[in-house]
């Protein structure tokens, strides 16, 4: 079982990546890949320098960058870059995920060979900092310029986020398009999410209703996980899986419904499917006759103690 945050808590906010990105100069590597880029690729020259090279550190080039493809008649780059200055100053946390995010789409992706890639480019980064945006201005009771900002990314990027929902540090969400996460969602720090998934409710009650994601789970394209289930750490869905029951830690499910079709190790040593991004089903384990007979690995999620 998930051990949800309190409300309004960030997940992960002093826990993922932190000490890892003190090793890592994020910034000083994304202006050297900038000004290589400016110099390789004149045309785009002024491109780098708005983007990334004019500005003092990664929190102005990420309100900046925000700002700029966020940008609407309604609210101009100017005002929105206002309030995501504040937010990332009111927040330092908002930032520390952010460059963590931007260790898990360069660890992970091997599409993203530097820092620099996932925060010019891929919509899917930018709809996540944009959600963290908009999570702050729901946390202050600004809920009209939260949805502002959920119905803007949901215009730009195909991604469609409740600012109620609450994300940890190094989160990956790869290509994006097609996400859709519920209110009281809850994503704990190191997961990777691919294209087309639902983080969906069930029913039309209010109340928590929408899943609990743990720590190191990796989520497949397509994949629907529904209600107020709790994905334990580790796990990893199938793509187009339909998750309705909550799953065990380090299992792998496949299906529609889902069903366990395999168990991970459990040691440390054991590979972290969100880190992997390995979309190949698990082998099951080797079991005595005895253990086979008491439990199989192909298991449906749905029965009952």
């Amino acid at each position: 079982m998930i051990d949800s945050p309190e409300q309004g808590q960030t997940p992960g906010i002093d826990a993922i990546n932190v000490s890892e990105l003190k090793h890592r100069d994020i910034w000083s590597a994304m202006r050297a890949e900038a000004a290589a880029a400016a110099s390789g690729e004149p045309v785009l020259a002024s491109y780098f320098h708005n983007t990334v090279l004019r500005h003092r550190t990664l929190d102005k080039a990420l309100a900046y960058q925000l700002a700029s493809v966020l940008d609407h008649a309604a609210l101009t780059a100017t005002a929105l870059q206002e309030v995501i200055a504040a937010a990332l100053a009111d927040e330092p946390a908002i930032s520390r995920c952010m460059q963590a995010d931007i260790c898990a789409w360069f660890d992970r992706d091997p599409a993203c060979d530097q820092y620099l890639t996932p925060f010019l480019y891929f919509k899917g980064f930018h709809a996540l900092q944009s959600h963290r945006i908009a999570h702050w201005l729901w946390r202050k009771g600004r809920h009209t310029l939260a949805l502002y900002f959920q119905s803007q990314v949901s215009e730009q990027f195909a991604v469609d986020i409740h600012p109620a929902a609450r994300f940890g540090c190094g989160i990956m969400i790869d290509h994006a398009t097609g996400l859709v996460v519920g209110e009281t969602t809850v994503v704990e720090d190191d997961v990777s999410i691919l294209h087309s998934v639902t983080l969906g409710g069930s029913g039309s009650g209010g109340g928590d209703r929408h899943p609990k994601i743990g720590r190191g789970v990796m989520i497949g394209a397509g994949a629907k996980v529904l209600g107020p289930v709790c994905i334990g750490e580790g796990v990893k869905i199938a793509a187009g899986s339909l998750v309705l029951r909550d799953v065990p830690a380090h299992a792998t499910v496949a299906g529609v419904p889902a069903r366990i079709v395999a168990g991970c190790a459990r040691d440390k040593s054991a590979a972290v499917p969100a880190y992997t991004m390995d979309q190949t089903l698990d082998q099951p384990q080797e079991q005595s006759p005895e253990q086979s007979s008491e439990q199989a690995p192909d298991q449906t999620l749905d029965s009952e103690d």
